[in-house]
């Protein structure tokens, strides 16, 4: 049976495959053996090699070791720990931040420990898997409801809260959303949805995975980027493995949030503390971002380069303005076709197909990251101007 449903996979286009890279996380890096530049990491600020990094990282270890040996509430909080969450908290204005594993363990830990029998979460259905799951779990062992939006349409998320807030089963109301799409590449519209969210008595939750970091004058997130303080945007959410470069993530908060995840996150209290010495080396990857800013500078540069050089050729854009830049294709096959045909050329572009996106939307998901210089988007571009026609 199993073999069987994969080889559908493969009929359909659909069959997923790892590369094995060799050397550190890089613009140019080698894939399969073979070098390549790579147009698919989530490596926005180019910090996943970047020297000062690795060496926090192996005093790191030298302080701390390998492993944190245990969860936080047994003995792996280290101090390096809770002085990359002070850091967090400080850097995103919130009162508290919290570390995660992961950003999918961290959704999952949010509506675990918020919401119950009764209590409805509201999503935008272009969420991330995680975010999705999260709801779904929680309605299955907990009673609570999911109600899903179309994609970004602030009116019927209007009429599904005024409807949520006078039905006899109105308790708790959690909107969550991506804040930056992760394979559209377009943000939500933040400040209308927290001026919704208060009026309807509603927790905002935003999942900033590909905006923390990128956006706002000093990084530090869609938070700062719309000014939404804590009140406005009571549960943030961001991970630390794409722009930060390292691992991991956190949700901050008020300190009465981040004492409920501390309590009730079952991902949180169940699982084993990240290494110290990511948390260490993580302390220096927020110094570089706030303190280098010519990063998200050459950053917005280059989207500019590639959206105008592709808009140039013809090339089918999605509404971005963010470091995503996906190329609508439609058809699976000719998605993988394409990404083969980019790869001959020395370039990696990942294809993108459902269920990740809806059926009919297979893209190549370009990712640019301040690593790649104008050089590499005009290589770029002209490869994409040979596969497409």
């Amino acid at each position: 049976m199993l073999k069987k449903e994969l080889l559908i996979l493969q009929q359909q286009s659909l069959y997923r495959q790892r590369k094995i890279t060799d050397g550190p996380q890089q613009v140019h890096l080698t894939s399969n053996g073979k070098a390549v530049v790579s147009f698919c990491s989530n490596d926005y600020l180019g910090l996943a090699s970047h020297p000062d990094i690795a060496k926090a990282f192996q005093q790191g270890v030298n302080d701390y070791g390998v492993g944190s040996g245990a969860a936080h509430l047994v003995s792996g909080h280290s101090r390096a720990h809770h002085e990359l969450e002070d850091a967090l908290a400080e850097y995103t204005g919130r009162s508290r931040a919290l570390l995660f594993s992961t950003g999918y363990m961290a959704n999952l830990g949010i509506v675990n420990a918020l919401m119950g029998k009764g209590d409805c979460v509201f999503q935008d259905k272009l969420n991330h898997a995680s975010l999705i799951d999260a709801a779904l779990l929680s309605s299955a062992f907990s009673g609570s409801y999911l109600k899903r939006y179309p994609h970004n349409n602030i009116n019927r998320l209007s009429q599904l809260l005024e409807k949520n807030s006078h039905s006899d089963k109105h308790s708790r109301q959690l909107v969550m959303t991506d804040a930056v799409f992760s394979m559209d590449g377009d943000q939500a519209h933040v400040t209308q949805m927290s001026e919704l969210c208060l009026q309807h008595n509603a927790w905002l939750m935003l999942d900033d995975a590909h905006g923390f970091g990128v956006l706002g004058a000093k990084g530090a997130g869609t938070a700062e980027e719309f000014s939404l303080d804590q009140e406005q945007l009571p549960v943030y959410m961001a991970t630390l493995g794409k722009a930060m470069g390292g691992f991991g993530a956190f949700v901050a908060g008020s300190d009465a949030l981040i004492e409920t995840l501390i309590q009730k996150s079952r991902a949180y209290v169940y699982t084993t503390a990240m290494p110290p010495a990511i948390a260490q080396a993580l302390l220096m990857s927020i110094k570089i971002s706030r303190e280098q800013s010519w990063r998200r500078d050459k950053l917005k540069q280059l989207i500019a380069q590639f959206r105008s050089g592709a808009e140039q050729s013809g090339l089918s854009l999605m509404n971005s303005q963010t470091a995503i830049q996906p190329i609508m294709v439609g058809d699976n096959e000719t998605a993988m076709r394409m990404s083969q045909a980019l790869e001959q050329q020395g370039l990696l572009i990942t294809a993108i197909r459902p269920p990740t996106v809806p059926e009919g939307t297979a893209r190549l998901r370009v990712t640019l990251s301040a690593q790649h210089e104008e050089k590499d988007i005009e290589r770029l571009l002209s490869a994409l101007g040979v596969v497409t026609t």
